[in-house]
């Protein structure tokens, strides 16, 4: 009978609004939660087939839900380093726990990205979810495999210990004064005796004092400071462009060399006559034009090396003498520029726009922890969303394919940034009142209907 069929199309009416009622309500409801995707309800038609010719059989309707996951959000500026937005297309991955993850335990994808750093080191989001990336190798490069996510980790940014930068280049700028007198002990001089100026440094009632010193920080292999310097020694009158140059340690005890305590080079220097730095003449590394470098041994190597009591690394310390004149001037130092930072800890994590994660040290240090990956889908609006505004993928939405961000379709990372909800207020109000009405309608279709069953039934009285 068509009255039947026409309460079952008011049923279906009500229940198809109560549909479109709640995704309006997890709409307004996640208006503030960070890369929420709007749902909707849409309506299809349900047509029966009309046995009777000349009567109606009324089919009703069903409730489609869209999900507009493949909507990007306003990306808004944030407080916090960790927080990261993807600018374009794709998900950042994301595991339960942190700890102990395996290939076998499930992986899901989310934009939420307001990440921050829990008590065990790890990056997690509002949700718990834990951020997953490529760790960094010992190389420096990526193990990156677009679709084998056991190659990632959950990315922890704690448990890294201390960063140590031994010492690998100094630059210094000086001047040697060309006017200077040639001291009464440069005609005794002789680098390889007891007139030494690395025997002066130990011991100034022995050696040959220099005319000028210039010391040098070095940090060590465990961070610790050690000093060497450079001394010079102004050569005779018939030399007015050379003079007599040593490199030493002080104290002489921390290195251990075959030849005078603490003397790591010695040889002479010389000046062109404009009073630039002349190197390939320079014998102070070695052969003229050698390499201004000090190389220095393990503390178990040969000499020269760390001396064995301070158990150190190898260390080479290239040194730039670019900057030494030899003008009529007072000897001075200009600046020292050397590299290398004592024991640091961590006091801040920042992203790149590619990904990469660094933890940076009180020592001005920077170390590489891991690489953020953003995966694809061909069609991610057929997602299956789970709680946590995460996803987790279905054959709908294709084989998804881990990307580096911004390579390859996948969008680029926002440091510092959350996306906002695609949530649009005034159209879900808007919508709010279409499905109210909608709903009324559809419960006065059974009411009429009902009437006019009782009119039916009212017949035999």
């Amino acid at each position: 009978m068509s009255i039947n069929s026409a309460l079952r199309a008011g049923v279906s009416g009500l229940v198809a609004n109560s549909s479109a009622l709640a995704a309006i309500s997890d709409n307004i409801a996640n208006v503030n939660t960070v890369a929420y995707k709007r749902n909707q309800v849409n309506f299809a038609n349900v047509v029966t087939a009309q046995a009777v010719k000349g009567q109606y059989s009324a089919g009703g309707v069903q409730a489609v839900n869209r999900q507009f996951v493949s909507q990007q959000g306003l990306i808004q500026a944030s407080g916090s380093s960790t927080d990261l937005a993807i600018s374009g297309d794709g998900f950042f991955v994301v595991a339960d726990k942190g700890a102990g993850l395996t290939a076998s335990d499930a992986r899901s994808f989310t934009r939420a990205g307001s990440f921050s750093v829990d008590a065990d080191g790890y990056l997690v989001n509002d949700s718990r979810l834990y951020l997953q990336g490529w760790p960094v190798q010992a190389d420096g490069s990526f193990n990156i495999n677009p679709s084998d996510l056991s190659l990632m980790n959950s990315i922890n940014v704690r448990n890294l210990g201390a960063a140590v930068a031994p010492t690998a280049n100094i630059g210094v700028s000086a001047n040697l004064n060309k006017g200077g007198v040639v001291s009464a002990g440069e005609a005794a001089y002789n680098g390889t005796t007891v007139a030494s100026m690395a025997d002066y440094a130990d011991d100034p009632s022995t050696g040959t004092r220099p005319d000028f010193v210039i010391e040098m920080n070095v940090v060590d292999s465990t961070g610790g400071a050690r000093k060497v310097a450079m001394a010079f020694l102004k050569d005779d009158a018939a030399n007015p462009n050379r003079w007599h140059a040593e490199i030493y340690s002080i104290p002489a005890t921390d290195v251990s060399v075959a030849g005078r305590p603490g003397q790591l080079a010695r040889g002479q220097v010389f000046f062109n006559q404009d009073g630039t730095i002349d190197l390939a003449n320079t014998t102070l590394f070695g052969a003229a034009g050698a390499a201004p470098t000090l190389t220095l041994n393990a503390s178990n190597g040969a000499d020269p090396r760390w001396a064995p009591s301070l158990g150190l690394a190898a260390q080479t310390i290239d040194l730039d003498l670019d900057n030494i004149t030899q003008y009529s001037a007072t000897s001075t130092v200009n600046a020292i520029n050397q590299d290398g930072a004592g024991v640091g800890n961590i006091v801040a994590i920042e992203v790149d726009e590619v990904g990469i994660i660094s933890a940076i040290y009180d020592n001005s240090q920077i170390r590489t922890v891991a690489k953020v990956g953003v995966a694809t889908f061909p069609n991610p609006d057929g997602l299956q969303p789970i709680s946590g505004n995460a996803y987790r993928p279905t054959i709908a939405a294709g084989e998804f394919i881990v990307k580096e961000a911004g390579v390859g379709g996948a969008g680029k990372i926002s440091p510092s940034s959350l996306e906002a909800s695609t949530v649009d207020l005034s159209a879900e109000f808007t919508g709010l009142i279409q499905t109210q009405k909608a709903y009324s309608a559809s419960s006065k279709i059974i009411t009429t209907a009902d009437q006019m069953l009782e009119e039916l039934i009212n017949i035999k009285r």
